[in-house]
C-alpha cells in the first residue's frame, strides 16, 4: 500500500514538472513571438512614422493641455494646430516657438492671438517630432520630415 500511494505521488509530481516546464517555454516563446511581431510592425514604420508616433507621445504631455486633443486650440487664446496657415507656411517660425516659446502677436487663419507660449524644454529631437506629428495630424498633410539637423539650425 505504501509503495503503491509513493508511485502515485511520484507520478503526479513528475507530470506536474512536465506540465509547467511546457507551459513556461510556451509562454515564453509566445512573449518572444510578440515581442519580434512588434519589432517588424516597427522595422516597417518610415522614418516619418516614427517620429511622428514619438512627437504624439509629446504633444500629450506639453502641447494638448492648450491646443486640445483635436489641435484645435480655444480659438481664443490659444490658436489652432489643425488648419493651421501659419504652422504650414512659418516652418522656422514654427520651430524657433516650439523650442524657445512664442510671445507676441500673431496671425493664425485671419485671426490674431497675443498670448504667450513658454519654452517647454523639449530636446531637439523632441522638436523635431512634435512638428512631424502636428504637420501631419487632423487635417495636416505635410510629407517633408522635420530634420534634427533643422532643428539645430534654428537658433534663439
Amino acid at each position: 500500500m505504501l509503495t503503491s500511494k509513493l508511485i502515485v505521488g511520484l507520478a503526479l509530481s513528475l507530470s506536474s514538472a512536465f506540465y509547467f516546464s511546457n507551459t513556461t517555454q510556451a509562454f515564453n516563446s509566445s512573449r518572444e513571438s510578440d515581442y519580434l511581431a512588434v519589432a517588424k510592425i516597427d522595422q516597417e514604420k518610415t522614418p516619418l512614422e516614427k517620429s511622428m508616433a514619438k512627437g504624439k507621445e509629446v504633444y500629450a504631455d506639453f502641447c494638448m493641455q492648450c491646443h486640445l486633443a483635436n489641435g484645435k486650440g480655444d480659438s481664443k487664446n490659444f490658436p489652432p494646430l489643425d488648419g493651421s496657415d501659419w504652422l504650414s507656411k512659418k516652418e522656422t517660425q514654427s520651430i524657433h516657438a516650439i523650442k524657445f516659446g512664442q510671445s507676441g502677436e500673431i496671425v493664425v487663419n485671419g485671426k490674431k492671438f497675443n498670448s504667450s507660449m513658454p519654452a517647454m524644454g523639449l530636446s531637439n529631437q523632441e522638436v523635431a517630432d512634435v512638428m512631424n506629428y502636428i504637420r501631419n495630424s487632423w487635417s495636416n498633410k505635410n510629407p517633408k520630415m522635420i530634420s534634427l539637423e533643422q532643428v539645430e539650425a534654428v537658433k534663439q
